[in-house]
């Protein structure tokens, strides 16, 4: 049995072995939201750029695997923890693939490359995602007064982490090179890991490899009078199997098919892909069926409830997670991101405000800590501070970037003669002097030496034309900055650090709603913030490949998303912990994961027909499907709270 740390206020009224927890999820985030917030970017930018030219249906396809298979592994990962290898060899092991994973993606020498790389990433995020909390868990085991601080504490360096990942390597990525942004968050995944690593021994014997005691052969209890055990029959582990099998080929074979072009599920020139997971789909709801009514009925009714919510969770994480697909595409192609005078003032002043208060607070937190531990973890705190050093640099860096950013009005020669178009850097050139652009997607880039000879040479290998056009300085414009396409992702963790204590008041007042009125609220705040980009996006003619729309309408839709996150996201996972007895709370988180890796999957599905969808309707068309279905879905939640609230028999 682990032995409990004893908690002590060492750093803002809690032990500093949080925050070395605190700042390892941090760079973990850092790097998973970075490279996420790129991924999409890259592979359809132009080969010039060192991008792939993908369409978007080929981009959203991988997207959407990757970003479900990483709420998949994480149930094998803490299975191993919780019965093999103990939680804190689980993070190292974990840290260390996905730094690899990173490595991977920043190398050029091939594209298999970035596939073990975003393989890598899904491994090694199955041995860290579920661990990191389980360890704060064993750490509060005798506090638990004191653990929804430690949670909150901890969502905070989640969400900072994500903040700072989204900026730096979005902006690296999107501004110098992508491989310079995967190769960032490879670096803070390594420092990440270095720091826990060194201060590991902090925890004591929490975390340690599990030890097999007598009590692990216990029935497990049952928690009220007619409760009773379920156990799974033969026909329940075939079902399990089978549908597991079926919806991991299909994930797997999605991207390899559209990409490749290599269908595994294609007989006989028929494509079989939806018979195929339809027979899974079958086998999973045959098996859920078959154990629910198999339960007492206060346990089979908490089921069903629970049912309805992952419907709603589905849905949500569909229409949420077009954050880095389609949303992104949009924020890249169609809206004006171009801030000139006062505007631009405005811009730089409010992303200097926005960086530099975060990161100075985190930086306090990080002394504070150094105090605690620079004694016993001497090594553990210089990774940790050479971290903060490169943040600052990197921070500095592109603040003055920004600062000295101004446009240049350029005569780029065409078939039909000469477009006067923008190019926004911070360069210092003449009027008449003669420059490299590049077109990428609608949009016209500036290219320096290096990035025309390295074009130059991506091209020729892809047996491509040179994409480099001459063009003349015509007109200078100062005090202008773009904002990156990547910048409006760290809304969201702006957002929720804002809003997310008016919430938590709320859910601890007499105003706090049921259950399905919180999912149902979650819904329909995330239709109106696709609602928001619909109107935006009601000015843009089907079938254009670029427009100017107001940044407004992208920062009011994450403003609504984030709202409904705060509705759904943080509950859901207290209201399974609440409404089935403690022997099945490992299984239904399961089960919880499973719902959101299928949304994640069909944000891909659906986000990578944006294109198609605008060039036959509309832009706007594409963002009301998103707006009308949760919206409904929220409204059927809200008016079935009666129901459900008699399904959960008590549980508030």
């Amino acid at each position: 049995m682990s032995k409990q740390l004893e908690i002590t206020p060492d750093v803002l009224g809690h032990p500093k072995q949080l925050f070395i927890l605190f700042f390892t999820e941090m760079w973990e985030r850092f790097s998973y939201y970075g490279m996420r917030a790129i991924l999409v970017l890259f592979l359809m930018s132009s080969i010039g750029i060192g991008g792939w030219e993908w369409t978007s249906v080929e981009a959203l396809s991988l997207y959407g695997t990757y970003t479900s298979m990483v709420y998949l592994t994480p149930i094998l990962g803490g299975w191993l923890a919780d019965k093999k290898i103990g939680y804190k060899s689980a993070v190292i092991i974990g840290a260390v693939v996905m730094a690899l994973g990173h490595a991977s993606m920043a190398l050029e020498f091939h594209k298999m490359f970035m596939f073990v790389g975003i393989a890598l990433l899904i491994i090694g995020n199955g041995f860290f995602k579920p661990n990191m909390t389980s360890i704060i868990s064993e750490m509060y085991k005798n506090h638990p007064q004191k653990k929804d601080g430690a949670y909150t504490i901890f969502y905070m360096g989640v969400n900072a982490g994500a903040f700072l990942g989204i900026m730096l390597c979005g902006y690296i990525g999107e501004k110098v090179s992508w491989s310079y942004g995967f190769g960032l968050a490879g670096i803070f995944m390594l420092l990440g890991m270095l720091q826990f690593y060194f201060a590991k021994d902090i925890f004591g014997t929490i975390g340690d490899k599990p030890m097999v005691t007598a009590n692990d052969d216990q029935d497990p209890k049952l928690e009220f009078e007619g409760d009773r055990l379920n156990p799974f029959t033969s026909v329940d582990k075939i079902l399990m199997a089978l549908s597991t099998f079926i919806g991991l080929t299909w994930i797997i074979n999605d991207p390899i098919a559209k990409i490749a072009g290599n269908n595994f599920l294609e007989i006989g020139g028929t494509d079989l892909s939806n018979y195929y997971i339809l027979v899974g789909i079958i086998a999973f709801f045959t098996l859920i069926i078959s154990r629910i009514v198999r339960y007492p009925n206060q346990t089979r009714d908490r089921m069903i409830a629970i049912g309805i919510f992952c419907v709603m969770t589905v849905c949500f994480w569909t229409c949420f997670e077009q954050a880095g697909g389609s949303m992104t595409i949009f924020a890249n192609d169609f809206t004006g991101r171009v801030m000139e005078g006062s505007w631009a003032t405005t811009f730089i002043v409010v992303n200097v405000l926005l960086t530099i208060i975060p990161l100075a607070i985190i930086t306090y937190v990080l002394i504070k800590l150094v105090i605690q531990t620079y004694g016993n973890y001497l090594l553990s705190n210089v990774f940790l501070a050479t971290s903060f050093i490169i943040i600052w640099g990197l921070v500095g860096w592109m603040i003055n970037r920004d600062l000295n950013s101004q446009s240049f009005i350029v005569d780029v020669p065409t078939g039909q003669g000469v477009e006067q178009v923008k190019i926004t850097e911070p360069l210092d050139l003449a009027i008449g002097e003669v420059v490299n652009v590049i077109q990428v997607r609608g949009r016209y880039l500036y290219m320096d030496e290096n990035k025309t000879t390295r074009a130059e040479e991506l091209t020729r290998e892809a047996g491509k034309s040179s994409p480099i056009i001459k063009a003349t300085i015509r007109e200078i414009k100062s005090n202008e900055v773009e904002i990156g396409a990547t910048w409006f992702g760290i809304l969201n963790s702006l957002f929720i650090i804002m809003f997310a204590p008016l919430f938590s008041k709320w859910w601890e007042s007499k105003y706090n709603p049921p259950a399905a009125a919180k999912y149902g609220l979650g819904l329909i705040l995330l239709g109106i913030g696709f609602g928001a980009l619909a109107w935006g996006a009601s000015t843009i003619p089907s079938g254009a490949i670029v427009a100017s729309v107001s940044i407004i309408w992208l920062v009011l839709a994450y403003l609504f998303h984030t709202l409904g996150e705060l509705c759904l996201s943080p509950v859901s996972l207290s209201y399974i912990s609440k409404l089935v007895p403690g022997r099945m709370i490992a299984l239904m988180f399961g089960v919880y994961y499973v719902a959101i890796a299928i949304g994640n999957k069909l944000a891909g599905k659906m986000g990578g027909s944006i294109e198609a969808i605008a060039d036959k309707y509309s832009l706007s068309t594409f963002f009301l499907i998103f707006t009308i279905v949760p919206i409904v879905l929220g409204l059927i939640g809200i008016l079935l709270n009666p129901v459900i609230k008699r399904l959960m028999h008590g549980v508030e």
